[in-house]
């Protein structure tokens, strides 16, 4: 099966969007000349569809969005139940002054869908274009908190043991690496693996490229992806780790990702479902991109931890397990487990190493409410979750049109200052003047 889709989630580089890494980063071939060989050599076909995909994405970039379609959707359903089907009836608890302002915010931004939901309502949902209710949406790096989420509920149902559990528990090569052994669960959620970080790539040798586009691209991130530091002791913005969530889930549960993301996490919520991108027939899913989902199913996953991990009546996440994607780390106090979180303020900030000031996002002013987080993909595609206010904001599409820049306080502070009845506690931050 072939899906085309609207753009890809990958932006400034070949396969990512993130930092050039280590300040002392040796040269990457002899990186790669060193890595562990692999289980079994790759194919000669393999190594062809490897190539056609790698040609497709130079094509793509003559269009200025990228990869426009995956091969190999395979679906993950959902069980919809009518969670929304009355949420737009009764008392709104927003000035409508502020909600059209967002929503013309929206729409002049290419945004293809603009919901907000508030206080167990959906206050409104605007749907731009030819996107409507049921239009399956790219995730982009919005699959990142999803893999938190996925990770939370394997806890919840006691497959693994820990978030501080070694990988390689589950992953039995790299129990004689000396540096991968390392790695721990929360280090694929809080991208602290040590992986060579995402950069520019555009030699079809290059293992971004390999550990993005090849149809084995989960034997390549295991047995050839470098790691560069020592894991903890460094934040770097790396695909790969994401993607590394998939065969941990498949060897901690016995589930393929798919299957386990469609039983233990959409149908629980009653979402729609949608498809991923599977990188061979009988293979493994894309966890760190490219699963395609309706925009009420990204607006359950934020509610979801909104609630604290509770769904209705069902504790889907272990207590306190939000809190804990909530954390940022020493090495970057802004991202958490998946997710973004509000912190300081800072006028530019990037998904780079704090040490670097690249690939940056305009930040006007602070977050209205210091307790908001976030789902922040390529593309601007954004999810603002606020607790103190109950409140959801969820914005999908493409870029803004070129010469305009997308402001990530924009909609949040809009929303929050038009609040006019039931107003929580969210409290302005203090501007550092960054």
């Amino acid at each position: 099966m072939k899906r085309t889709v609207a753009a890809f989630f990958v932006s400034v580089t070949m396969v990512g969007c993130s930092s050039n890494g280590s300040q002392n980063m040796p040269d990457r071939q002899a990186i790669i000349d060193e890595s562990a060989p692999t289980k079994r050599p790759y194919t000669q076909p393999e190594e062809d569809q490897y190539n056609e995909r790698f040609a497709a994405l130079v094509r793509s970039f003559s269009t200025g969005v990228g990869l426009d379609s995956y091969d190999l959707m395979h679906p993950v359903p959902g069980r919809p139940d009518r969670y929304f089907s009355d949420a737009l009836e009764g008392k709104r608890t927003i000035n409508q002054t502020a909600v059209e302002a967002a929503n013309i915010y929206a729409e002049k931004t290419n945004s293809s869908v603009l919901m907000i939901y508030r206080g167990g309502k959906l206050e409104s949902e605007r749907y731009f274009g030819d996107t409507k209710a049921d239009t399956l949406l790219n995730s982009k790096s919005f699959a990142k908190p999803l893999t938190a989420i996925a990770i939370g509920r394997t806890l919840a149902l006691g497959h693994i043991e820990s978030l501080d559990q070694p990988v390689a528990d589950y992953i039995a090569a790299w129990k004689t690496d000396t540096r991968k052994s390392k790695i721990l669960i929360r280090h694929l959620l809080d991208m602290r693996t040590g992986f060579l970080p995402q950069a520019a790539a555009m030699d079809p040798k290059d293992i971004l490229n390999r550990a993005y586009l090849h149809p084995r691209h989960e034997d390549v991130i295991i047995y050839d992806y470098p790691v560069i530091n020592d894991p903890g002791v460094r934040y770097d913005y790396s695909n790969a780790t994401s993607e590394m969530v998939a065969p941990l889930i498949e060897a901690a549960t016995g589930l393929e990702y798919e299957d386990f993301i469609a039983e233990h996490i959409l149908q629980p919520i009653g979402a729609n479902g949608g498809e991923i991108w599977m990188n061979r027939t009988d293979g493994t899913a894309h966890s760190g991109c490219c699963i395609l989902l309706p925009a009420r199913d990204w607006m359950r996953l934020s509610i979801l931890l909104l609630n604290d991990g509770k769904w209705k009546d069902s504790h889907l996440l272990p207590a306190e397990f939000v809190a804990e994607m909530r954390k940022g780390t020493k090495q970057n106090a802004y991202y958490g487990m998946g997710i973004w979180l509000a912190g300081d303020y800072i006028k530019e900030r990037g998904i780079a190493n704090p040490d670097k000031k690249e690939y940056t996002t305009l930040h006007s002013e602070p977050y209205a409410a210091s307790d908001l987080f976030l789902f922040d993909g390529n593309a601007n595609q954004v999810s603002y979750i606020i607790p103190s206010e109950e409140l959801v904001i969820l914005r999908m599409g493409k870029s803004p049109p070129k010469g305009q820049r997308w402001d990530n306080s924009k909609l949040p502070n809009l929303i929050i200052d038009g609040i006019v009845a039931e107003k929580g506690t969210s409290i302005r931050q203090k501007s550092n003047k960054n």
